[in-house]
């Protein structure tokens, strides 16, 4: 055999590109958004490139620049200036839907988190047991299904629970269907990690869970790393009960899970590429390491390789020209 063999498909750009078995999209790019009620100005998240807190106003303007960035899906997540224990109100996220809707109407595809850590005392996801040990399932899940009932009503095309509840896509799917909102795509953050790896959005999103709760962390409702079986019933239960897209959070750290799961269960997979990934990216680009584009298109490849059919990044307006390169 020629030691050329394996190399001929190689020598050039052409025939390289003629042979990609996979191609990453535009259009298979989600971009996330951060309003939050108390910005007066837009601000900067740190590790973040080019993403901010929005205001209500900057919010519009950064999705007209978006979308002539190419870039037409996104992911929205409201941080509202009051919160609540229980009975929370869901107005200032669904007022964001609502404007945004009016304004580029089917020239997007929106989707809403849809959780409670951005509108509790003490950010977490879901609502406190008497004894601040514990999230009492039943009460959070109530709420959840309210918040992503006030969203599709506001003309959301998407609600994306990440909140990590048992038995929330169910509970959601029936709500929405009740209320005539079939229509609705439900996203579940189905198979979501326990992580390291969040750091800049929890500074978005005012989510981090506050010094002096017993509950210290998130560790009794999000995924431990190391249960991949934890990952499998979670996937396979949301699915059952109604999720239209099934994520995997956070990407790179679990790209076997994305793999395994996504040939397994025939609905489209989603991945978060979240906040310290590509704050991570970010900082060794900065520190003239390895070239930017490059290193974004390879980490967006691995995700596509994996199986996933979008991809949640920040890094999606800035994506047309990465792409090209």
């Amino acid at each position: 055999m020629s030691t050329l063999d394996l190399r001929r498909l190689r020598q050039n750009e052409h025939i390289r590109a003629l042979t990609r078995d996979i191609h990453v999209q535009l259009e298979q790019l989600v971009q996330p958004l951060f309003v939050a009620e108390a910005a007066s100005a837009p601000e900067p998240v740190p590790g973040l490139t080019g993403v901010q807190r929005e205001t209500s106003d900057s919010l519009l303007r950064q999705v007209e620049q978006d979308l002539r960035a190419g870039v037409s899906n996104f992911l929205l997540f409201g941080v509202p200036r009051a919160r609540s224990e229980r009975d929370i109100d869901w107005s200032f996220t669904a007022g964001q839907i609502r404007a945004l809707k009016q304004r580029f109407g089917h020239d997007i595809w929106l989707a809403v988190d849809v959780c409670l850590c951005s509108s509790t005392p003490h950010g977490h996801c879901g609502v406190l047991n008497a004894e601040g040990d514990h999230l009492d399932n039943r009460a959070s899940v109530a709420e959840l299904e309210q918040a992503a009932l006030s969203y599709a009503q506001a003309g959301a095309d998407c609600v994306a629970p990440s909140d990590m509840m048992d038995g929330r896509i169910g509970a959601i799917r029936g709500r929405l269907d009740g209320a005539g909102l079939e229509r609705t795509i439900l996203m579940s953050y189905a198979v979501k990690f326990q992580s390291t790896l969040y750091g800049p959005f929890r500074v978005a999103a005012d989510s981090s869970p506050k010094v002096g709760i017993a509950l210290k962390d998130r560790s009794s409702y999000q995924l431990d790393p190391a249960r991949p079986n934890d990952a499998w019933q979670c996937a396979e239960r949301d699915a059952a009960q109604g999720a239209d897209i099934l994520m995997v959070k956070p990407g790179l750290p679990y790209l076997d899970m994305l793999r395994e799961l996504s040939r397994a269960i025939r609905k489209p997979w989603a991945v978060y590429q979240v906040s310290g990934e590509f704050a991570a990216l970010e900082a060794l680009s900065a520190q003239g390491l390895a070239p930017r584009a490059a290193l974004h298109r390879e980490m967006l490849i691995a995700f596509k390789r994996a199986g996933a059919a979008m991809i949640i990044t920040y890094g999606a307006r800035f994506a047309r020209g990465w792409l090209a390169g």
